[in-house]
This record gives structure tokens, C-alpha cells and sequence, in this order.
């Protein structure tokens, strides 16, 4: 299975927050979208970035509350790992396993095309089991 069947099923909607928003604002978007990670932008609308909560975490644990007065760009994860709608969850799945993280923007053409989480691999191999077990039955069941 490919990230493009992965983004096909959740579509391409990235959250995004620009370079100068607060941990405080970002926090407040993770929180109302319910999601673990916002991609940063930067004012011709590049990935810069990407703050996941446990950036935020790191931030408060070593600046209290004064980190959430501080610039996104101040904490986010600038070296930002990203995949190609045509990679295989398996690689995926190796590269966010290797580098201990949870989120990967998606990019095609030099665009921002979606985000995948581990929560949607995990979901597509889900439902790619229970498709694998469907069939089996129903092979079994005609045989």
C-alpha cells in the first residue's frame, strides 16, 4: 500500500501555523482540531517546520510557561522529514520507527499534498487485515 491511498481515504487537509504564532495559539489549534502536529509555514507558504506536542513538552519543561509566549519557530523541529505520495506505508512505517516520531508531511511536486500519522498506518493496516481475513473466509467458505 502507498501514502496515496492512505491520503485518498483522509484527504489532503494539512493544519498549518505560520513561523511567528505562539506555542500558546499553536496549542490552542492542536487542541481544537485534536490532532498531535501542525506543519510550519513560512510567509511564501514553504515547510519550515513541524511542532508536535512533544516539542511543546520539551519547551514547557525547560522554560515553564514562558515558552507559550515564545515564536513556534523558537521550538519546532526545523529538519523536517517528509515522503512522496508513490512511498510504501512499509517505508514509511521504517522511517518513523527509526527516527522516533509520529507525523510525516507529505509532499508532491514541491507542494505540501497531506499528513500522515502513525494513528493512519495504523488504521489502513486495520482495515487491510480485516479486507485479507474477509477474503480468506470467503475462500474458505467456497471451497
Amino acid at each position: 500500500m502507498m501514502v496515496k491511498q492512505i491520503l485518498r481515504e483522509k484527504g489532503h487537509n494539512v493544519v498549518t501555523v505560520p513561523l511567528d504564532a505562539t506555542l500558546s495559539e499553536a496549542t490552542v489549534v492542536l487542541a481544537q482540531k485534536r490532532i498531535g502536529a501542525l506543519v510550519v509555514r513560512d510567509t511564501e507558504g514553504q515547510v519550515v517546520g513541524i511542532l508536535s506536542e512533544r516539542d511543546i513538552i520539551q519547551a514547557l519543561a525547560q522554560e515553564s510557561v514562558n515558552a507559550l509566549t515564545h515564536p513556534v519557530s523558537a521550538h519546532m523541529t526545523r529538519r523536517v522529514s517528509t515522503c512522496s505520495e508513490t512511498d510504501t506505508i512499509d517505508d514509511l512505517m521504517e522511517l518513523m520507527t527509526l527516527k522516533r516520531f509520529r507525523h510525516v508531511p507529505v509532499m508532491a511536486e514541491g507542494r505540501l499534498a497531506g499528513i500522515v500519522s502513525i494513528g493512519d498506518i495504523v488504521k489502513s493496516r486495520i482495515a487491510e487485515t480485516e479486507r485479507e481475513a474477509e477474503s480468506l473466509r470467503g475462500y474458505i467458505a467456497t471451497g
